[in-house]
């Protein structure tokens, strides 16, 4: 075969042709598994061995023949056991732990759940590129919020208050004793009301600019008990009001904003004489070729459709991207005045920033 005047190797185009082919399957596939998710197939096959399809529907209050199809789909895709002698299928425990148990680390149904919402702004991205225009956080539907809570939320909840706050210096003994909190961006509010469980002598506010993900916040802190000691509120990153916190906290967010310049000024200003800034960030490289894995590969992608357009909607004077790197986030936050900078935790998703004055 030749193209543009050149032999080419067939084995290196038969092997590419494969690699796109698998992913254009996982492409279709993931549409199954956010319905997996929402329509609580996974939860129900959970811990119940093998399964027709007639016992699914039954137990999930879906079709039979709907419930077959899904069941063919996940088996293909080797989700899913078969026994073609008994016409059983099955959830091994070990997959259950990564698609129905919504509060293990290992679950990462909620970035299937974003798909809908990105993919339903393809024509709204294909004027931005052209035009160089953002598409707003706000502009999206509303399950891409929830899937993005969902999908960060099982990492929270096994590291925040077990790993990552203490790694701070001096961070756990002051939220002990009781502490002043700001949560910026912090969307449905997990991480807040993480804290709030783990430290009840402490304080905290929740921030965020998005009024729906903040009235899901406050409705949250009332089920759980927790409104004495949090609050949400809709506020800017530049904005947010207050002085005085012991801890400003930028979960997966900071990498959004139009000017996190600004955001960062403000926090300065807004921190108490000894206070800390943790920043969450995705674990991925302002080098391309570094990120040439699956996780880098997913914060990648997301960012082309969701962060960068994201940030280009503010119309600040940045827009980083998910993978901007280290180097340029700890830029910004010298010129903010908090040149204090040190690596936490790293993770294989994300890097855990400990920063001060």
């Amino acid at each position: 075969m030749a193209h543009g005047g050149r032999q080419l190797d067939q084995d290196r185009v038969n092997a590419f042709l494969g690699r796109v082919v698998t992913d254009s399957a996982a492409a279709f596939a993931g549409l199954s598994v956010s319905l997996g998710t929402r329509l609580g197939l996974y939860a129900a096959m959970a811990g119940s061995g093998p399964i027709t399809a007639a016992q699914l529907a039954a137990k999930a209050g879906i079709v039979e023949h709907y419930a077959s199809e899904w069941l063919d789909a996940q088996v293909a895709g080797e989700y899913v056991w078969y026994d073609a002698a008994a016409g059983t299928y099955e959830l091994p425990d070990e997959h259950a732990a990564v698609l129905a148990d919504p509060v293990a680390p290992t679950n990462v149904t909620g970035g299937f759940t974003m798909l809908q919402s990105l993919y339903r702004t393809e024509d709204a991205l294909v004027e931005a590129f052209r035009t160089g225009d953002g598409h707003g956080w706000q502009q999206h539907s509303a399950d891409l919020f929830s899937g993005v809570a969902e999908f960060f939320r099982p990492g929270y909840d096994a590291f925040l208050v077990q790993e990552w706050l203490p790694a701070l210096a001096g961070v756990t003994d002051k939220l002990a004793a009781g502490a002043l909190v700001a949560d910026i961006g912090c969307g449905y509010g997990h991480s807040t009301l993480l804290m709030a469980e783990a430290f009840p002598q402490s304080r905290f506010r929740g921030f965020d600019f998005h009024e729906p993900s903040i009235e899901a916040a406050r409705r949250m802190a009332a089920e759980r008990g927790l409104a004495d000691r949090v609050t949400f509120e809709v506020a800017t990153a530049q904005d947010f009001p207050g002085h005085g916190y012991d801890l400003v906290t930028y979960f997966d967010c900071l990498h959004d904003l139009g000017d996190p310049g600004a955001a960062l000024r403000r926090t300065e200003q807004a921190l108490a004489e000894d206070g800390t800034v943790l920043i969450v960030e995705p674990n991925t490289s302002g080098n391309p070729a570094e990120n040439i894995n699956p996780v880098g590969r997913s914060f990648a992608a997301v960012s082309v459709v969701l962060c960068l357009p994201a940030a280009l909607a503010q119309k600040g004077p940045h827009a980083l991207g998910n993978h901007a790197g280290e180097e340029v986030m700890r830029t910004i936050a010298a010129e903010a005045g908090l040149r204090t900078w040190r690596t936490a935790v790293e993770t294989v998703t994300n890097r855990i920033y400990d920063v001060k004055r």
